[in-house]
């Protein structure tokens, strides 16, 4: 992807910001994660702890899930 023009940037995060995914029929929103077809929808205290983890760790929350998938599976084995 091509950088973009603060002015570009400015549209892109106003567009987001005001046109926020729902991921869940309830109306309580949520946090989502998509790969390969796949839709992980989570409850807002462990969005919360994903997110407060990947930015102190300064990782995206998909490689926060991973490692803890990967050590769940390495405590099983």
């Amino acid at each position: 992807m091509p950088d973009l023009t603060e002015e570009e940037y400015d549209a892109l995060d106003e567009k987001w910001t005001k046109t926020t995914p729902k991921v869940s029929g309830d109306g309580k929103g949520g946090f989502f994660m998509k790969h390969k077809g796949n839709v992980v929808i989570v409850s807002d205290v462990s969005a919360t702890y994903l997110r407060a983890r990947a930015d102190a760790a300064h990782k995206t929350t998909s490689e926060i899930v991973d490692e803890l998938v990967q050590e769940k599976i390495a405590a099983v084995l």
